[in-house]
């Protein structure tokens, strides 16, 4: 990544980090339009009380849905949105190595504990030679998958490959795992034809998966650098709405919505570790 991708990506590090617990503030503005990209499924039922509390400070929230990840951003560099909430750090990364978006996080909103799924076998031990594991496809979610994986004794990958390794980075596959690269949206659905599949949580729930019952491993929360968080454009980071749209997420009462629609498998993340 050269300096000018270091600086961007510092600059709105800082942003989130000085965003990041923000209260709200009486608005005296006429209602301002603000247009938001998430994935669509339960964080609708999230934005419906994001939106209220927006409102209530002069910001009409106006949600876009979205059915895979790759559109958002696009969507957001654009100036079709004004901003998303549907990724973490990692996925940003690769996606401005790629694409040279001018993006940048200003807000923290979940954590989703990525999990290894199988409907075959009841642990990771069960796990037979030669096992079919689903991953996703992605550069920041197969990286995680392979990161979760090597966790549990499955495979270890080369020291050097931080968070976004591939299958050309492991070292060694002792039970001689096939592992099979597929689209985040499909590797769920798959989870009948596979040995077991790791699987994030929005789809998983969006596949049918029973969460935890069918889950056999998953990765820890504590220190995650997958926490998700609300992105704008580079040049939106200071705005005034942005703040107020951060501080509108950030509310009690959006933790509880989240904790009720993902049915305690998002936890909020906005005030540090997250919030258990």
């Amino acid at each position: 990544m050269n300096k000018n991708k270091r600086t961007l990506l510092a600059t709105g590090l800082a942003s989130l980090a000085l965003i990041a617990g923000a209260t709200l503030m009486p608005s005296a503005q006429a209602a301002q339009t603000v247009r938001v990209g998430i994935m669509s499924g339960e964080d609708e039922d999230v934005w419906r009380v994001v939106a209220a509390n927006a409102a209530q400070h002069g910001i009409e929230v106006k949600v876009s849905t979205f059915s895979d990840y790759t559109q958002p951003n696009e969507a957001l560099t654009e100036h079709d949105l004004d901003a998303n909430a549907f990724q973490h750090k990692p996925y940003l990364d690769a996606q401005v190595a790629a694409r040279h978006y001018a993006i940048v996080p200003v807000g923290f909103t979940y954590v989703q504990p990525i999990g290894l799924y199988s409907r075959k076998h009841s642990s990771v031990a069960a796990l037979p030679t030669g096992a079919t594991i689903g991953v996703p496809n992605d550069p920041s979610n197969e990286g995680r998958a392979l990161l979760l994986l090597q966790s549990q004794g499955l495979i270890t990958l080369r020291s050097d490959v931080g968070l976004l390794p591939t299958v050309r980075d492991i070292a060694s596959n002792p039970k001689q795992l096939k592992i099979k690269e597929l689209d985040a949206g499909i590797v769920g659905r798959a989870i009948g034809d596979l040995d077991a599949a790791v699987v994030n949580t929005d789809w998983a729930i969006k596949a049918g998966i029973r969460i935890p019952q069918e889950r056999i491993a998953q990765e820890k929360v504590d220190g995650s650098p997958y926490r998700n968080f609300i992105a704008v454009n580079e040049k939106d980071a200071n705005a005034p709405w942005v703040r107020t749209l951060v501080a509108s997420y950030q509310q009690p009462n959006v933790a509880a919505k989240i904790r009720a629609v993902y049915h305690g498998a998002t936890l909020p993340a906005w005030n540090g570790a997250p919030q258990q």
